[in-house]
């Protein structure tokens, strides 16, 4: 951080600030702007950024926060705190609290100082919406600037929050601005990470600080000293500073004496230059940091007030500090470092070891990781390993998990050093171990949460609970990286604790037992153990956990046959879940998807969107919301609502949610994609993604039948049966185990498969056993509510005299059952009743049924079809018709259904009244309408019913 004299000119920033000042006028347009400011130290960041924050102060609100240098591991949130302080300094505590609306609790987490106006209740998702509501809220009156400085010292706490704040805020007048060094983001550093994130998500924009050229170092001397310098001086300034600005302000403030040859003395030619009693007290507030509060100072100052005073005088008047009202900041970060770097080894631990008790003698809760830091810099074992583990449990509890997990790994790494260290930690090294590989999962790291799992495993200090307890996170990790083992480790720790031992542990170990056979698909299993889970939770008084044993056992039940035993147990589900919001949350995911698989897709949305109102409410929309809104996408594709879906899908992805449910947006996004019409795209995406799906179909039965059925899709739709049916007769295999709901649809692609085999004369398969696997499987799964139209629609594809699809009759049948299905399955079976049609010497039939499906193809978004009926139609010469003129009487041909329709239409009835007369779906209700307007030539169905009323049309 550096901070200028105000009256120092802005050499070589014109085309960075116009820049900024581009971005501004988007975001006072309503458009939410990011900006990453880039550059080595010194270049001018912060300086930039005053410039543009003071021109802009009349017209946003500006808020700052700044992102402490505590070594490896820094205090969590500090900058977001920062940033809601000054809020608070500015619109006032009531307001603020007002203003967080549903998450108005997590305040306290960043704000201890406001403890007594929150409750409990807050968690990490409700804490990161609960900064986005108050910034969205505070925007609605004038446009906010969020400034965070030295991103490369930020936790990662700070990290995740800003990374929620980038994907979510998606309106209103809001900037934020991140600056960083970029001489300091080496290879490995954890913000590399992250910046690849938003700049490949395109979230933010950056902005590369460049050197200063000669001329404009000549500038900036001049500015600096009121006249044109010499040109021996702007050489030499130029040749040492390499046109870095603030080392070309340091230089030229030693005109007067012999310009400093290296680096280092360049940092410290001011310091220097200060008499021997200042340069003590700069050394003491360095070890304090960039930035030091004058109280603390006062404590850790040995040398009385009055020498105080005047040593701070004296920097301040050297231009080597800054002060506030409360304050004294270091200039420049850099000098910060250099005088830090010259302390002797004796000062270093004193001065250090002073502020870690100057800190714990006031007892304020966000000191505890700084007193862990200066224990740590005093190189005192016995203070910093207690201090670490404080400091630990603090960002455990303020959901800072990464920075949880590096304190319990530095306090590790000091344990040999301890006297009875066990004793002080208050557990054993394994379990303190636990603690750590907990920490690292919670923060998304399963890998280095695994390794630690399995050290903490190894060393054999702990049995019986403690060791079953990292048995399930080493399942957990497992998992999570989409490797097989879970459900042995859970059996492994479901031994260590037997009936009478720790039976609230035995509950979560059988029910995430049950969850392991059930996502694996092995639902007898899951249904068995999900049973003794649900009747240990109900004896012991224990709602959460019997809603999530009936969860997971309905789920399980349905899928193994019992459809009915299966939907009352998630409905129980919900009931012993009432008041408890995560349980619901969980209920509302299983059971909004159970509904999608059934066909009942209204009520699959209706579940999801309750879901989603409530998660509005507690205010983590945008975070545990997510998943609710994930399990929307496929029910309201299934209905035909693709637009609604098509937005919620891409506002979910870009939220960045966890692999497992990413990977079900990414395939859900290759699917509709594809359906769209964009072949090629949808390829290329799924070439991408392939390798996250085939390691997560390891361990997930429903992401294994999502990949069979993308990637069937696929390939038949590029007309490569072959490699169709690699994929797709998996399915049929005698030791797959396959569920109903997901796998209906891929044995009507199996079908579709075959038949362009038996067309095609393949000989490498035995279409003949093929075919009795295939109607066995349709058999087994008879019981399914949709089983009955999805099994017209495989009579179908291989229906006809050749058993390839060319039956009439079949694809007539299949048309009855359609409105059970997916909406894309009425244009496609009308595509394919064309097509037999056509084969049957029925051409103008087939002309007309062509029509009705790109009619209805159009109006669901369906252009695979669009394509697909159109490349037919020329293939067959048959002339689909153009855009007709208005039609007169005598001069339309309807069918006999299509005249019903029409005569319906006339009385005023609705698509879906229509369909309860006629008997048929409301989808076809309205694909029949679609063709009626299209023959008349009609705009409405006004116009249709006025020119019914004044013609006879011929049927």
């Amino acid at each position: 951080m550096h901070l200028p004299p105000s009256s120092a000119a802005l050499i070589g920033r014109d085309a960075d600030l116009r820049e900024l000042d581009a971005l501004f006028a988007q975001v006072v347009a309503g458009e939410p702007r990011a900006v990453v400011v880039a550059g080595e130290a010194g270049i001018g960041k912060s300086r930039l950024l005053a410039e543009f924050t003071t021109r802009n102060a009349d017209s946003a609100r500006i808020l700052r926060g700044q992102c402490v240098d505590l070594g490896e591991v820094a205090t969590p949130y500090a900058p977001v705190t920062a940033v809601l302080r000054e809020l608070v300094d500015q619109a006032g505590t009531e307001r603020v609290l007002e203003a967080a609306g549903p998450g108005w609790d997590t305040i306290g987490v960043l704000l201890p100082e406001l403890s007594d106006h929150v409750a409990g209740g807050a968690n990490e998702n409700r804490l990161h919406e609960g900064v986005a509501l108050l910034l969205e809220h505070f925007a609605r009156e004038r446009p906010v600037i969020v400034v965070i400085e030295d991103l490369h010292w930020a936790d990662e706490a700070t990290l995740t929050v800003l990374r929620f704040l980038l994907r979510a805020v998606a309106s209103g007048p809001i900037m934020i601005v991140l600056t960083y060094r970029s001489d300091d983001v080496h290879r490995g550093h954890p913000l590399r990470v992250f910046l690849t994130e938003i700049e490949r998500g395109r979230r933010a924009k950056r902005l590369e600080l460049r050197r200063l050229t000669r001329a404009q170092v000549r500038k900036q001397a001049h500015s600096i000293l009121g006249r044109t310098p010499s040109f021996d001086l702007v050489e030499s300034v130029f040749e040492r500073s390499e046109g870095v600005p603030f080392f070309v302000e340091e230089l030229v403030g030693c005109e007067d004496a012999v310009l400093p040859e290296t680096l280092r003395d360049v940092l410290l030619a001011r310091y220097e230059r200060l008499d021997d009693a200042t340069q003590y007290f700069l050394r003491v507030v360095s070890a304090g940091g960039l930035r030091v509060e004058h109280e603390l100072v006062e404590e850790v100052f040995d040398r009385g007030p009055e020498q105080l005073d005047a040593a701070a005088r004296a920097s301040i008047v050297a231009n080597v500090l800054v002060v506030d009202d409360s304050a004294y900041t270091f200039r420049h970060a850099l000098v910060r470092e250099a005088v830090h770097g010259d302390l002797l080894p004796g000062e270093r631990s004193r001065f250090h070891a002073r502020y870690a008790e100057a800190l714990a003698a006031r007892e304020k809760p966000g000191d505890i990781t700084e007193i862990a830091y200066h224990w740590h810099a005093a190189n005192n074992h016995a203070k910093a390993f207690p201090a670490k583990l404080a400091a630990m449990r603090s960002a455990s509890q303020a959901y800072a998990y990464a920075t949880a997990a590096q304190m319990g790994e530095r306090a590790l790494e000091i344990w040999d050093a301890v006297e009875d260290a066990e004793a002080v930690a208050g557990m054993p090294r394994s379990r303190l171990m636990g603690k750590v590989a907990a920490y690292l999962h919670t923060a998304g790291e399963p890998e280095r949460a695994l390794a630690t799992v399995n050290l903490a495993i190894s060393l054999g200090d702990v049995d019986g609970p403690d060791l079953a307890r990292h048995l399930m996170l080493k399942a957990q990790c497992l998992h999570n990286i989409a490797k097989l083992g879970s459900i042995p480790l859970l059996r492994e720790a479901l031994e260590l604790v037997p009936p009478g031992v720790n039976e609230s542990l035995r509950a979560t170990i059988l029910y995430r037992l049950a969850a392991r056979y059930m996502i694996e698909g092995a639902e007898p299993d899951a249904v068995e153990i999900a049973t003794q889970a649900l009747d240990l939770a109900l004896e012991l008084g224990d709602p959460e956990a019997a809603s999530v044993a009936s969860n997971i056992r309905g789920v399980a039940r349905a899928h193994r046959g019992d459809v009915d035993g299966g939907v009352a147990d998630l409905e129980r589900a919900k009931e012993l879940a009432e008041g408890n919001d995560d349980a619901l949350l969980r209920f509302r995911v299983n059971y909004s998807d159970m509904l999608n698989l059934l066909g009942r897709y209204d009520e699959s949305v209706a579940v999801a969107d309750e879901g989603l109102d409530r998660s509005r409410e507690l205010g983590v929309e945008r975070s545990s919301g997510a998943i609710l809104a994930s399990n929307m996408i496929d029910p309201l594709f299934a209905r035909g609502d693709w637009e609604r879906a098509a937005r919620l899908l891409d506002r979910v992805i870009a939220l960045s949610p966890p692999l497992t449910f990413r990977v079900y947006l990414l395939q859900s996004k290759v699917w509709s994609t594809l359906w769209r019409g964009e072949l090629e795209a949808a390829e290329r995406m799924f070439t991408h993604w392939s390798p996250h799906m085939v390691a997560l179909s390891e361990v997930e039965i429903q992401t294994r039948l999502q990949y069979v059925r993308l990637a069937g899709e696929l390939a038949l739709s590029r007309g490569d049966a072959a490699t169709a049916w690699s994929h797709l007769s998996r399915v049929i295999a005698p030791d797959f185990h396959s569920q109903p709901g997901h796998a209906l649809v891929i044995y009507a692609q199996v079908a579709r498969a075959l038949a362009r085999l038996r067309d095609a004369g393949d000989a490498d398969v035995d279409l003949e056993d093929a075919e009795r696997c295939l109607r066995a499987r349709l058999d087994a799964d008879s019981f399914w509510p949709t089983a009955g139209p999805w099994s017209a629609v495989v009579d179908a594809e291989l229906g006809g005299a050749s058993r390839t699809g060319d039956g009439v009759a079949e694809w007539q049948r299949a048309l009855e059952g359609v409105q059970t299905l997916p909406a894309q399955n009425g244009p496609y079976l009308l595509l394919r009743l064309g097509m037999a049609q056509h084969g049957a010497g029925q051409r103008s039939e087939a002309v007309e049924t062509l029509e009705q499906a790109i009619d209805a193809a159009k109006a669901l978004g369906a252009g695979l079809i669009t394509n697909q009926a159109r490349a037919f139609a020329q293939r067959a010469g048959l002339p689909l018709g153009g855009t007709p003129g208005r039609h007169e009487a005598g001069s339309v041909e309807l069918t006999a259904r299509e005249q019903q329709v029409l005569d319906l239409i006339a009385e005023g009835l609705t698509n879906r009244q229509i369909g309860e007369r006629l008997f048929i779906s409301v989808k076809t209700a309205s694909v029949h309408v679609s063709a009626i307007l299209r023959k008349l030539g009609a705009s409405s169905r006004t116009e249709a019913a006025m020119i019914a009323e004044r013609s006879t049309i011929r049927v």
